[in-house]
């Protein structure tokens, strides 16, 4: 028989008195008399409870004694996560210091785990609490439901503490996940750049009626912009109600989106229902870019040479089976920019017009003549900008063209046999080269953030090398290099030869020419290439590819700092090739339909040996009968 020492939870009520009024001392009175005297009675109890609950425990036999050295067992947790707290509290060590200024990082990692040692002790010690006072007057105690309490309490602190770190992280990231299929683009860093450098205040104009979905997404994406400067602004109105508003920014219904800055102002028609807006939506922070850009940026006039077998907006004739570089382009009249051509007709040969804020030399298959290449020398040497994507097919070298800019090109095709991408499962396929590493150079510092994710596409390169010596006064980056394994494909073989070098070639350069005494702004700049299939469509639809060629324009053009990601929620469809068409046609049509009798089949037979063998029991025990 068990000697009972009367009931517990006055003990229990003690400790936890003394708990609440350290709370109160140290979180709501905070400092002077009230602190030091609520604080003070507080320990004290605390104290008092714990040495109440020794002797509880000394007298105790049995399984009693177990119960009162579990709840012993959780006030000393409490106790010492009562040490915890004034480890890291605001009282003066040696040196005058609080142990966060001493060691911040401690006094962190303390100010987060004395909270969840104090769930770990008050949880569990209610419930054992009320465990054992449920059996306080039974002349035995059964220790299992007070472990099971014990338990119970521990998992409701575990889970506490694991719902306010999920708070406390989530506050903190302030990041949201969507998993539905369909999502509003967010702003990339590009739009976000792009805002941070206004020097005008910019203001949105949303017109939308009130508790409107399609409002609800445009709305949290431009508040969102909208934390990255002052400058930026937005506001919603309603075309039905603020008419004189609407009739200002021409807008004649709900569903638009106005841009504006000063007395320019671009439009955005978005729609009224989601279903319908999907797609616009998706592409919200390419749309809101180009037209923030169009407002922030004056025009500028893109310059692309023709009559040399340049890649264009449309092949050249039946036989002409190169890709056209019209995304290209479009890419450029999105960045503001008024892009035209530029030939000997138009007065290449003359010189290179002085509106001119690059020049383009995409895929030319014929040489330039002397008069043209000294017109686009002079235009780089006074600080003009050039763009050259070459291309090994047209086996020229334009040595002439290319010597001011320090930098040769060797119209050998470069392959790859370990690292390329599969187009026709063939072995051509291997001159499709696929680079994910570039230099700092800010024309590819988006490339070069992403990496991995967002690699170049190269569809038959050729190689650059500097020219020795080198032109005076040009610097020259070399920001994209082919992997190790690749190597000049002489003999066109598709596989690598004794006589064959195998390293990282030189695919792409930024030149720049400085000039003594000039600006930096006046400097000149080039971005050369080796292979103009990069830039051409659909390569250019490659994430990478996209941003190499935007992030080369921008950096000729000074405007670096709007370098980056633009966001895009568009689906992309999904392609494959013949064999792969083949390969998913006949799992689906016998693959599929055979896997599923062969499983049917299995489980008949399993049902049927389980039937059988329980018929044959009674049998079995008849016969021995």
């Amino acid at each position: 028989m068990e000697v009972t020492v009367g009931r517990s939870w006055p003990v229990s009520a003690l400790w936890g008195l003394g708990l609440a009024l350290v709370f109160v001392g140290e979180r709501l009175a905070g400092a002077g008399t009230p602190r030091t005297v609520l604080t003070s009675l507080g320990l004290a109890a605390v104290v008092a409870a714990l040495v109440l609950r020794v002797l509880r425990m000394r007298r105790a036999e049995g399984d009693r004694r177990a119960a009162e050295k579990s709840l012993l067992l959780l006030q000393l947790g409490g106790a010492g996560a009562l040490l915890l707290y004034f480890a890291q509290s605001d009282l003066p060590r040696l040196g005058g210091k609080t142990l966060e200024q001493a060691w911040p990082r401690i006094g962190t990692a303390l100010s987060a785990l004395w909270p969840a040692a104090m769930a770990a002790s008050i949880l569990p010690a209610l419930l054992a609490e009320m465990a054992f006072a449920s059996m306080a007057r039974a002349p035995l105690v059964e220790i299992g439901r007070v472990r099971e309490a014990v338990l119970s309490g521990l998992g409701l602190a575990g889970a506490l503490v694991f719902a306010f770190a999920t708070y406390y992280v989530a506050s903190e990231r302030d990041v949201k996940a969507d998993l539905a299929y369909f999502r509003t683009a967010r702003a990339g860093t590009s739009t976000r750049a792009i805002v941070r450098s206004l020097d005008e205040p910019v203001e949105v104009s949303v017109f939308f009626p009130p508790a409107n979905e399609v409002q609800r997404e445009v709305g949290e994406y431009l508040t969102d912009l909208a934390k990255v400067s002052d400058k930026f602004s937005t506001k919603n109105y309603d075309q039905a109600v603020d008419v004189a508003k609407a009739r200002e920014l021409g807008v004649t219904g709900n569903g638009a989106i106005v841009v504006a800055r000063g007395t320019r102002r671009e439009t955005l028609l978005v729609g009224l229902e989601i279903e319908n807006a999907r797609s616009q939506l998706a592409s919200l922070d390419k749309e809101i870019q180009k037209r923030l850009l169009q407002v922030a940026r004056q025009r500028r006039t893109v310059y692309f040479t023709s009559g040399h077998g340049e890649r264009g907006e449309e092949t050249a004739g039946p036989t002409d089976q190169r890709f056209v570089v019209k995304s290209l382009r479009q890419l450029l009249v999105q960045q503001n920019h008024d892009v035209r051509d530029l030939g000997a007709a138009e007065g290449l040969a003359g010189d290179v017009p002085k509106d001119a804020a690059a020049l383009f030399v995409v895929g030319p298959t014929k040489a330039f003549l002397p008069e043209e290449i000294a017109s686009i020398g002079r235009y780089f040497e006074r600080g003009g900008r050039l763009f050259v994507a070459l291309d090994p097919e047209a086996g020229l070298d334009f040595k002439e063209l290319l010597a001011p800019l320090g930098v040769k090109f060797s119209p050998q095709m470069l392959a790859n046999e370990q690292v390329f991408l599969p187009r026709s499962n063939k072995p051509s396929d291997r001159t499709i080269l696929v680079v994910a590493a570039s230099s700092s150079h800010p024309a590819v510092s988006t490339v070069g953030r992403l990496g991995g994710r967002a690699p170049v596409v190269l569809v038959g390169a050729g190689a650059l090398e500097e020219i020795s010596p080198r032109p005076k006064d040009v610097s020259m980056d070399f920001t994209i290099r082919a992997q190790p394994a690749t190597f000049d494909d002489r003999n066109g073989n598709f596989r690598k030869d004794d006589d064959e070098t195998a390293r990282a070639w030189s695919i792409a350069a930024a030149i720049t020419r400085h000039e003594s005494g000039a600006k930096a702004e006046q400097d000149g700049r080039a971005v050369v290439v080796g292979d103009s299939d990069c830039l051409g469509d659909p390569v250019i639809e490659n994430a990478g590819n996209a941003y190499f060629a935007v992030d080369g324009a921008r950096w000729l053009m000074s405007e670096e700092s709007i370098a980056g990601e633009t966001n895009t929620e568009e689906d992309k469809p999904v392609v494959h090739t013949r064999r792969e068409n083949v390969a998913w046609f006949y799992s689906t049509v016998f693959a599929g339909p055979a896997l599923v009798l062969a499983a049917g089949f299995v489980v008949t037979r399993r049902r049927g040996r389980k039937a059988r063998g329980e018929s044959a029991a009674p049998a079995k025990q008849e016969e021995s009968r």
